[in-house]
Protein backbone atom coordinates (compact mmCIF):
# COMPACT_ATOMS: atom_id res chain seq x y z
CA UNK A 1 0.00 0.00 0.00
CA UNK A 2 1.14 3.44 -1.08
CA UNK A 3 1.26 5.92 1.65
CA UNK A 4 -0.40 9.22 0.34
CA UNK A 5 2.62 12.11 1.30
CA UNK A 6 1.03 15.10 0.46
CA UNK A 7 3.97 17.55 -1.27
CA UNK A 8 3.46 20.62 0.63
CA UNK A 9 4.35 18.66 4.03
CA UNK A 10 7.46 17.59 1.95
CA UNK A 11 10.58 19.74 3.05
CA UNK A 12 12.80 18.31 0.16
CA UNK A 13 9.74 19.59 -2.19
CA UNK A 14 10.39 23.34 -1.02
CA UNK A 15 13.82 23.07 -1.13
CA UNK A 16 14.00 22.10 -5.00
CA UNK A 17 11.61 24.70 -5.74
CA UNK A 18 13.52 27.26 -3.73
CA UNK A 19 16.40 25.94 -5.67
CA UNK A 20 14.51 26.62 -8.76
CA UNK A 21 13.37 29.96 -7.84
CA UNK A 22 17.12 31.14 -6.46
CA UNK A 23 18.68 30.24 -10.02
CA UNK A 24 16.04 31.80 -11.80
CA UNK A 25 16.50 35.34 -10.15
CA UNK A 26 20.24 35.28 -10.26
CA UNK A 27 19.98 34.78 -13.86
CA UNK A 28 17.51 37.28 -14.36
CA UNK A 29 19.09 39.75 -12.41
CA UNK A 30 22.57 39.20 -13.85
CA UNK A 31 21.61 38.22 -17.48
CA UNK A 32 23.73 41.13 -18.90
CA UNK A 33 26.84 38.79 -17.73
CA UNK A 34 25.89 35.45 -19.09
CA UNK A 35 27.68 33.94 -15.91
CA UNK A 36 25.54 30.88 -13.64
CA UNK A 37 25.37 30.54 -9.89
CA UNK A 38 28.21 28.03 -10.25
CA UNK A 39 30.31 29.88 -12.62
CA UNK A 40 30.01 32.74 -10.25
CA UNK A 41 30.47 31.16 -6.85
CA UNK A 42 33.88 29.47 -9.22
CA UNK A 43 34.99 32.89 -9.94
CA UNK A 44 34.45 33.97 -6.27
CA UNK A 45 36.18 31.32 -4.99
CA UNK A 46 39.24 31.15 -7.29
CA UNK A 47 39.29 35.09 -6.60
CA UNK A 48 39.22 34.35 -2.82
CA UNK A 49 42.06 31.68 -3.34
CA UNK A 50 44.08 32.35 -6.15
CA UNK A 51 46.08 28.99 -7.72
CA UNK A 52 43.21 26.99 -6.26
CA UNK A 53 43.57 23.39 -8.52
CA UNK A 54 40.26 22.37 -9.76
CA UNK A 55 39.55 19.53 -7.58
CA UNK A 56 39.75 21.87 -4.46
CA UNK A 57 37.80 24.28 -6.25
CA UNK A 58 34.96 21.70 -6.63
CA UNK A 59 35.39 20.66 -2.65
CA UNK A 60 35.63 24.60 -2.23
CA UNK A 61 32.37 24.97 -3.58
CA UNK A 62 30.61 22.17 -3.33
CA UNK A 63 30.71 20.68 -6.56
CA UNK A 64 31.00 17.74 -8.76
CA UNK A 65 34.67 16.92 -9.33
CA UNK A 66 34.03 15.02 -12.54
CA UNK A 67 31.80 18.33 -13.90
CA UNK A 68 33.54 21.04 -12.83
CA UNK A 69 36.33 20.78 -15.89
CA UNK A 70 33.33 22.15 -17.65
CA UNK A 71 33.01 25.12 -15.61
CA UNK A 72 36.54 25.96 -15.65
CA UNK A 73 36.06 25.14 -19.63
CA UNK A 74 33.51 27.67 -20.54
CA UNK A 75 35.16 30.35 -17.82
CA UNK A 76 38.53 30.06 -19.39
CA UNK A 77 37.18 29.93 -22.62
CA UNK A 78 35.40 33.45 -21.93
CA UNK A 79 38.47 34.73 -20.89
CA UNK A 80 37.47 35.09 -17.10
CA UNK A 81 40.16 32.66 -15.53
CA UNK A 82 43.15 30.68 -16.71
CA UNK A 83 44.69 27.19 -15.90
CA UNK A 84 48.30 27.88 -14.88
CA UNK A 85 50.94 24.71 -14.33
CA UNK A 86 51.87 24.79 -10.75
CA UNK A 87 55.82 26.10 -9.85
CA UNK A 88 55.60 22.06 -7.80
CA UNK A 89 53.81 20.00 -9.80
CA UNK A 90 53.61 20.41 -13.31
CA UNK A 91 50.38 17.91 -13.27
CA UNK A 92 48.72 20.11 -11.52
CA UNK A 93 46.93 23.49 -13.08
CA UNK A 94 46.22 25.85 -10.83
CA UNK A 95 43.00 28.91 -11.38
CA UNK A 96 43.59 32.53 -11.42
CA UNK A 97 41.24 35.06 -12.56
CA UNK A 98 42.02 37.30 -15.23
CA UNK A 99 41.71 40.64 -15.98
CA UNK A 100 38.51 40.42 -17.61
CA UNK A 101 37.43 38.21 -14.81
CA UNK A 102 37.88 40.61 -11.93
CA UNK A 103 36.03 43.34 -13.90
CA UNK A 104 33.26 40.90 -14.18
CA UNK A 105 33.06 39.81 -11.00
CA UNK A 106 33.28 43.71 -9.80
CA UNK A 107 30.30 44.29 -11.89
CA UNK A 108 28.27 41.70 -11.30
CA UNK A 109 28.36 42.25 -7.23
CA UNK A 110 25.49 44.72 -7.37
CA UNK A 111 22.83 42.64 -10.09
CA UNK A 112 23.92 39.44 -7.36
CA UNK A 113 23.17 40.97 -4.14
CA UNK A 114 19.68 42.35 -5.88
CA UNK A 115 19.07 38.54 -6.24
CA UNK A 116 19.90 37.80 -2.76
CA UNK A 117 17.56 40.67 -1.29
CA UNK A 118 14.65 39.32 -3.99
CA UNK A 119 15.20 35.61 -2.53
CA UNK A 120 14.65 36.76 0.81
CA UNK A 121 12.34 39.57 0.21
CA UNK A 122 9.00 37.56 1.54
CA UNK A 123 10.33 37.42 4.87
CA UNK A 124 9.80 39.99 7.39
CA UNK A 125 13.15 41.75 7.58
CA UNK A 126 13.42 40.47 11.35
CA UNK A 127 13.62 37.04 10.47
CA UNK A 128 15.76 36.66 7.07
CA UNK A 129 19.23 36.65 9.27
CA UNK A 130 17.35 33.24 11.04
CA UNK A 131 16.33 31.98 7.74
CA UNK A 132 19.86 31.77 6.58
CA UNK A 133 21.40 30.90 9.81
CA UNK A 134 18.55 27.76 9.74
CA UNK A 135 19.69 27.08 6.21
CA UNK A 136 23.77 26.90 6.93
CA UNK A 137 22.52 24.48 10.20
CA UNK A 138 21.32 22.66 7.40
CA UNK A 139 23.77 22.60 4.80
CA UNK A 140 26.38 22.04 7.37
CA UNK A 141 24.61 19.04 9.83
CA UNK A 142 23.77 17.28 5.91
CA UNK A 143 26.54 18.18 4.08
CA UNK A 144 28.22 14.20 4.61
CA UNK A 145 25.40 13.50 2.69
CA UNK A 146 25.60 15.47 -0.09
CA UNK A 147 26.66 14.33 -3.97
CA UNK A 148 29.75 17.08 -3.77
CA UNK A 149 30.04 17.68 0.17
CA UNK A 150 31.81 21.20 0.36
CA UNK A 151 33.96 23.24 2.54
CA UNK A 152 32.48 24.93 5.48
CA UNK A 153 32.96 28.26 5.97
Amino acid sequence: MLADFPLDALPGHYIRRLQQIAVAVFLEETAEFGITPVQFAALQAVRQQPGLDQRSLARTIGYDTSTIGGVVDRLEKRGLLQRQASPSDRRVRQLVLTTEGERVLMLIIAPMQRAQHRMLAPLPPDQRDEFLRMLVALVQGNNELARAPGELG
